[in-house]
């Protein structure tokens, strides 16, 4: 069994299902995965991936996970009452072999009742696919990357570097992400003093006393353009939605929904103060630390009370040169995925599933990064380009 708590997820889909079960309970939403490598065949594993969510689907949560989410300052008590009852139900997702060899997950349901599919989804179709292609996998690669990787971010004058782990969507293994959780944990130090912040995991945070990170990812703001009064205004309106829920806490804005140019034109001076900072996920990191900063500047906002959080296909290498341009400017925060998770030496497969449709209509990404959007509906693409004044991706 890959999955053996619900908590094994990472935790900005608790905060945004608690926005879901108090402002949005009626939406039905769908989903679809994608696998960015060409012609990576998935298809002869499906019937593994299927029993692995069943599996998943007799879950519930314990009284020790509840209460752990109950003792989070910003976790509302009836949002965890709802969770005591809660189960995925397997009516909801369809697994599909195609006659490429690849495979088609669709997810399809009341936005509630589905939210918490993604992450354990991708976590599963990663192991599978990992145990029949990789039956003995080289683990003293991995350590010995993971051992460079610490060893790079021990050197003189990084002290103040922190990174964390955004890894559980396409990790090697339930195992090997637990091992490299411990490892850094050990090695680097976690607390004030540590370099280790913490993880977007809620059950490795929850078992091994880490600090569980996350606030918002890009299915809500999407959602936003099915839900709000008027497209244009969705970004502003998923903002003050969760304003409305979380009154200043999980203050960090997700910057790429609708292209940055987008974001800095509705990220005003009432947004400025309002979030402690904002998170890079596609884009040039380097431009958008350096227009991040110009911009609380021009709102005459002290941009060193601000917090900058970059995640986008980071390595060690990359997080040092992001800390070192950015340092003493701004307050800094790095959450490595894939790199930390699944580097043992074999091509990580670039797995998403991504919300395409909410009430009934599509919804979409328009990413800063080529390839990185997902949207079935080209006319509907084209009219968000239109209303957010963003030109097409070459």
């Amino acid at each position: 069994m890959i999955i053996a708590s619900l908590l094994d997820t990472d935790l900005y889909k608790f905060t945004m299902m608690q926005v879901v079960l108090h402002q949005f309970p009626g939406a039905q939403v769908e989903y679809r995965f994608k696998c960015r490598n060409p012609g990576v065949p998935l298809a002869p594993f499906v019937q593994e991936i299927r029993e692995e969510i069943r599996s998943l689907c007799s879950l519930s949560f314990k009284e020790g996970e509840l209460k752990y989410l109950r003792s989070m300052r910003f976790v509302k008590s009836d949002f965890v009452d709802f969770l005591a009852l809660f189960k995925l139900n397997e009516k909801y997702i369809q697994v599909t072999a195609l006659p490429s060899g690849e495979i088609d997950i669709c997810i399809q349901g009341p936005w509630l009742h589905t939210i918490l599919f993604e992450i354990p989804v991708l976590a599963i179709v990663n192991e599978v696919f990992f145990r029949n292609t990789q039956k003995v996998p080289d683990l003293m690669e991995g350590r010995r990357r993971l051992d460079t990787k610490i060893a790079q971010l021990q050197a003189p004058g990084l002290e103040t570097l922190k990174i964390a782990d955004y890894g559980t969507r396409r990790r090697f293994s339930r195992a090997w992400h637990e091992e490299v959780l411990r490892v850094l944990a050990a090695r680097l130090g976690t607390g004030p003093s540590g370099q280790f912040a913490g993880t977007s995991n809620v059950y490795y945070a929850y078992m091994l006393g880490l600090t569980p990170l996350g606030t918002m990812a890009h299915e809500y703001l999407q959602a936003c353009q099915a839900l709000g009064p008027r497209l244009r205004d969705s970004q502003i309106f998923g903002f003050e939605s969760w304003a409305k829920e979380y009154r200043g806490d999980l203050g960090i804005a997700l910057s790429d929904v609708y292209g940055f140019n987008a974001f800095l034109r509705d990220f005003d001076l009432y947004f400025c103060k309002l979030f402690d900072g904002a998170r890079h996920d596609s884009g040039d990191p380097f431009s958008w630390g350096e227009r991040m900063i110009e911009h609380y500047r021009g709102h005459r906002v002290d941009p060193t009370t601000k917090t900058l959080i970059f995640s986008d296909g980071l390595t060690v290498p990359r997080t040092i040169d992001l800390y070192k341009q950015f340092r003493g400017r701004c307050q800094l925060a790095f959450g490595i995925g894939t790199n930390l998770t699944n580097d043992l030496g074999y091509e990580a497969l670039q797995i998403v599933i991504k919300m395409t449709r909410c009430n009934g209509q599509p919804v979409a990404k328009l990413s800063d990064s080529p390839g990185k959007g997902m949207c079935d509906d080209e006319k509907y693409l084209a009219y968000l380009r239109q209303v957010f004044e963003i030109s097409p991706s070459p």
